[in-house]
């Protein structure tokens, strides 16, 4: 029996997307969606680890997946130390700073816990991760703050971003590396990158809300009056944190995590939700203008824009408008995550990419 299966997997708040590929061939795809009480403490991500990695292999036996079949399971990168772009085992170091957080807390640490805890799970697998979000190609000068102290982070969507960076170019008949792109990843979180020729010399650091709001995030916020609530004797420092990431921007207007609900709400003449959905399309105008100054003078050869928001065509108009004329704007709805894991995946299969180590 063949060992030729590839498991993806993409946690989420909510949810865990998985995929399972022959190759090229899809043979299940699956959104779980998870109710609060199931996952329990939503505070600390580890503690859903158990209870995450039992539903999803619950699901693959009660749809009738060959497990005993699945080679490599593989997800997207957490919060880790700057790493270049490219594929990495998971292993014992990566799974001590994904547990531990000690790079930053989200959701997205699950993914390479989830791959190492069901590989665990299936004799003969093994886990990866691709493209994490800390994938750092950032040019020197991006780094300085205005503060010696500080210096910027290189956090963005890479997976999702270098993928559709791959996509257009092999649309074009061109290579990656021959090009400029902005391109900006609308989901939970929104990240915008200047890609040079294959490398992303800048973007914003979104996790920690540089940037435009987004549906879960607050977002770059007036410094003086943030410095001022955090000593206001009002709020914890995981108080402030969550209304950063987690309780900011549609979240801290709408109460709810997602975007198209607002979008619905929009829709259905709510004028709050038109006021603000314009503000976030606007301020995602900004950062993306932002970026064409990073390429020196030379000429962008598109902006992309990509994921979950990316299919609400309203928001996107309001952009599109905006920012065209920098260069033409290309829309690839939805994070193709699963897709470009399976690829990483394939590729693995065939010996087509080095295997990096976490170190």
């Amino acid at each position: 029996m063949s060992k030729d299966l590839i498991l993806a997997l993409n946690p989420r708040m909510q949810f865990t997307r998985i995929a399972v590929y022959r190759m090229n061939s899809p043979v299940f795809l699956k959104k779980i969606n998870h109710k609060a009480e199931e996952l329990g403490d939503s505070e600390n991500f580890y503690n859903q680890l158990e209870v995450r990695t039992n539903i999803i292999m619950k699901e693959l036996e009660s749809n009738d997946i060959p497990i005993n079949q699945i080679k490599i399971i593989i997800g997207r990168g957490g919060l880790l130390k700057p790493v270049k772009s490219g594929v990495y085992r998971v292993n014992e170091l990566m799974i001590k700073d994904l547990t531990k957080d000690k790079y930053g807390k989200d959701v997205v640490n699950l993914s390479g816990l989830l791959a190492y805890a069901i590989a665990d799970k299936i004799e003969g697998s093994q886990a990866y991760v691709a493209d994490p979000v800390v994938v750092d190609e950032l040019d020197d000068i991006a780094r300085i703050t205005g503060r010696p102290e500080f210096k910027k982070r290189s956090i963005f969507h890479a997976l999702d971003q270098k993928t559709s960076a791959r996509k257009y170019a092999q649309s074009i008949y061109k290579k990656y590396e021959e090009l400029n792109l902005i391109i900006a990843h609308l989901g939970g979180g929104i990240s915008i990158g200047a890609h040079h020729k294959g490398k992303v010399i800048d973007s914003n650091q979104a996790y920690d809300g540089d940037g435009p709001f987004s549906p879960i995030r607050s977002g770059s916020l007036p410094m003086g009056e943030m410095i001022q609530m955090c000593y206001s004797g009002k709020y914890t420092q995981e108080e402030m944190m969550k209304m950063q990431t987690g309780e900011g921007g549609l979240y801290a207007y709408f109460k709810t995590h997602s975007g198209f609900e607002v979008c619905k709400m929009r829709d259905a003449g709510d004028k709050k939700a038109s006021e603000v959905l314009a503000a976030m399309a606007y301020q995602v105008s900004k950062s993306i203008g932002s970026m064409f100054p990073v390429f020196g003078g030379e000429a962008v050869d598109a902006i992309i824009i990509t994921g979950g928001m990316a299919k609400d065509e309203k928001f996107v108009t309001e952009i599109r408008n905006r920012v065209e004329k920098i260069a033409p704007v290309i829309i690839y709805p939805g994070a193709e995550v699963l897709a470009a894991l399976s690829d990483y995946g394939r590729m693995i299969m065939r010996e087509e990419t080095e295997i990096l180590d976490y170190e």
